[in-house]
């Protein structure tokens, strides 16, 4: 479990970057927390950067979309997916479930 900060520290429509097995990007999609990994499975650029479009991230480096949900991209250039992890809220913190494949994978402490 990694911890990412205070849940009022990550206001709807922002992100932000913490460090797991590999960098993990923590979205706040008005109120929703999704966690994706932070690198475009396209080119090297950072997704915690990029622009939210509703429950989708655009890469800012070549505009690839993934999704926040599935970690599947929309379209070219990325044609990867990306992976999924768990966020909780546990006393007002936010923790992140690290997966350890894409799709994700629910740990069972969080079940």
């Amino acid at each position: 479990m990694i911890l990412v900060g205070e849940l009022g520290d990550l206001p709807p429509g922002e992100s932000v970057r913490v460090h797991g097995d590999v960098a993990i990007a923590v979205f706040n999609v008005d109120g929703e927390l999704y966690a994706i990994d932070d690198t475009c499975s396209h080119q090297d650029a950072s997704l915690s950067d990029g622009w939210l479009e509703g429950c989708a991230v655009e890469c800012p480096l070549h505009a690839a979309c993934f999704d926040l949900k599935t970690g599947m991209p929309s379209g070219p250039p990325a044609k990867k997916p990306v992976r999924t992890h768990v966020v909780s809220v546990e006393d007002g913190l936010v923790y992140v479930h690290e997966s350890s494949r894409v799709g994700g994978a629910v740990p069972e402490e969080v079940v």
